[in-house]
């Protein structure tokens, strides 16, 4: 299947690969053309951005999270009809598993799905050492994926002095500029530093980031390297890894506003292939959890910027509460974990009470208490089989004095590990941030005790 695409990455964090992914998008958008836009990695935020302020469908791609083949065909299932996709990298190109390893990072989703890499290098303060620096990069590249390189954060005129020696003496193009301008810098949004919708002016800024891309990068030889990309074969299809677990549409609940907001778009794809009616609700508005569920979802986001609101919505909190204790099904991960506890600070420390499912209480520790990738095993195989593990990620600033004991989280390089999770046959709370596909038993347990509770509620 032919699927022009690019991946935009970097030498390293900060190096404006963002900014130059949010101009390159709304450019194309710009010059009519049809997009998909992907992001690398454990990052729910970008994606969110991609949507909502620029109209783009988008999601995330992990290698670490799926295996090739499977990797290939979520690829494949957005890419498939559009004029171009790009993919955001993330930290630098060769940056994974705990920063030593190949494994997860731009570079390996780029040889799987076999995608040219545009590197964006911040040229500030930097001059002939740029050579070296780019030798470097396309000496390790040893699949010769590296096409084209744009320059940040430098003027027009150093640019056409340094891309002719660049050039003349590498074997890679050197497509253009992005030029010095702090008003169109896209501010560091990752792993949830902002949201999209707390950034004022942001579409405009873009467009205007956009005008100046088209004006100081070589389109058409962007547009040429995408063309570039070999087709690629579906070696997996969607229903090897998929099954309807229940014998009908089962309504389930999905927190989904500015306090609970984190879904990977393929979970939420599993989870309606498997039989789920998705419906949103909101712990800050709504007075109750949706009529007819047979299950609900509490994901992640900013519960402690929203404390007061949602401590103070007592209808919701009853109703969640409530169905709880009558054994409704429920998912609920980090954000969503801190709502079910008695008690909750905020980021000044103030106490908020919650909805009370769990006795613990959280507390804001002042710095990350749990990062990165995790498999996460459990003790009772309740939603997994035996000897079966679940991979996801942590990323928070919260702690609570009940993680639970239910399972076991183990680091992929380190191997170090920890208690953590509260399971039943009807719940799995925790702190990580589950990626479905590593392991689609997890859904389908959840949907067929979902099927039960509702059929018992008939």
């Amino acid at each position: 299947m032919k699927t022009p695409r690019i991946m935009i990455a970097a030498t390293g964090s900060g190096s404006g690969k963002t900014t130059v992914t949010c101009a390159l998008l709304q450019a194309i958008v710009d010059m009519g053309k049809t997009a998909a836009a992907f992001k690398c990695g454990p990052d729910y935020i970008d994606p969110m951005f991609h949507k909502k302020i620029l109209g783009i469908p988008s999601k995330n791609l992990d290698a670490y999270f799926t295996e090739d083949g499977l990797t290939r065909t979520l690829f494949m299932e957005d890419a498939a009809g559009k004029d171009i996709s790009v993919i955001e990298g993330v930290m630098g190109l060769f940056d994974g598993l705990s920063g030593i390893r190949e494994e997860a990072s731009s570079y390996h989703l780029a040889k799987v799905t076999k995608t040219p890499i545009v590197l964006v290098i911040d040229a500030h303060g930097m001059g002939r050492s740029l050579i070296p620096l780019i030798a470097g990069f396309l000496q390790y590249d040893s699949e010769h994926l590296i096409g084209g390189i744009i320059l940040n954060k430098i003027t027009k005129m150093f640019y056409e002095l340094i891309g002719p020696e660049i050039e003349r003496e590498l074997s890679v193009k050197v497509i253009g500029y992005f030029p010095l301008q702090k008003d169109l810098n896209i501010e560091s949004r990752h792993l949830g530093l902002k949201l999209p919708e707390e950034t004022k002016s942001l579409q405009y800024r873009i467009k205007r980031a956009a005008e100046v891309l088209k004006d100081s990068v070589d389109m058409e030889a962007l547009f040429s390297l995408s063309e570039e990309a070999v087709e690629l074969e579906e070696e997996e299809h969607l229903s090897d890894k998929e099954r309807i677990s229940v014998n009908r549409q089962i309504s389930i609940g999905i927190a989904m506003d500015e306090a609970f907001c984190f879904y990977y778009e393929d979970n939420l794809r599993l989870l309606q292939r498997a039989g789920a009616r998705l419906v949103p609700f909101s712990p800050l508005k709504d007075k109750s959890l949706p009529e007819g569920i047979g299950g609900f979802l509490l994901g992640g986001g900013y519960p402690e910027l929203h404390a007061a609101t949602l401590a103070g919505n007592e209808e919701m909190k009853k109703s969640v509460l409530r169905a709880v204790r009558e054994g409704m099904p429920s998912l609920a991960e980090c954000g969503g974990f801190m709502y079910l506890h008695a008690g909750m600070e905020d980021m000044e420390k103030r106490r908020y009470p919650m909805v009370g499912a769990l006795e613990g209480e959280c507390h804001y520790t002042g710095k990350l208490v749990r990062f990165g990738y995790i498999e996460v095993a459990e003790e009772k195989n309740l939603f997994l089989g035996e000897n079966e593990r679940i991979k996801g990620h942590e990323f928070h600033y919260f702690d609570s004095t009940d993680n639970g004991a239910s399972c076991i989280a183990k680091k992929p390089v380190t191997g170090r590990n920890w208690k953590c999770v509260h399971t039943t046959e009807n719940c799995w709370w925790g702190f990580p941030h589950l990626y479905y596909y590593s392991n689609p038993q997890y859904v389908y347990h959840f949907m067929e005790r979902a099927a039960q509770y509702a059929d018992g509620k008939r």
